[in-house]
């Protein structure tokens, strides 16, 4: 049994799934799911962009170079990928937030980022 909270987004609905192609999430079940062992709360579903992956790599957290040995293809722009809860937060202080997808964001992101944040690069929020 997985030891997961129950997957609710910020929106308050069900949580969506944020890519199985790359697989992502804490328990790589394609959701940003979290849990008690997730202590980077992985819990951000965002679009990666250039700019964001280069300055992840600056901060040593390297998303885009291929690490065959974890069956790790590396992320490239456009990927969905479940991020840090702080990591997020740093990177929208830094000016180099990537787009967030809020149905597929959990509902435990907002102890770190504020919602008026994430809202701010949401992607799907009706214009």
């Amino acid at each position: 049994m997985v030891d997961k909270e129950t997957s609710v987004n910020v929106l308050g609905g069900r949580l969506e799934s944020c890519s199985t192609a790359p697989v992502t999430g804490f328990f790589r079940n394609g959701c940003c799911d979290t849990g008690p062992a997730d202590a980077g709360r992985h819990t951000v579903c965002a679009v990666m962009t250039a700019e964001f992956l280069a300055m992840s790599k600056y901060l040593g957290n390297d998303l885009s170079t291929p690490r065959p040995e974890y069956g790790f293809a590396g992320l490239k722009p456009g990927d969905h990928w479940c991020l840090c809860a702080g990591r997020f937060l740093q990177a929208h202080q830094e000016g180099a937030a990537p787009q967030v997808r809020l149905a597929a964001t959990h509902l435990r992101t907002l102890d770190i980022v504020p919602l008026s944040v994430l809202r701010g690069y949401a992607t799907d929020l009706p214009k």
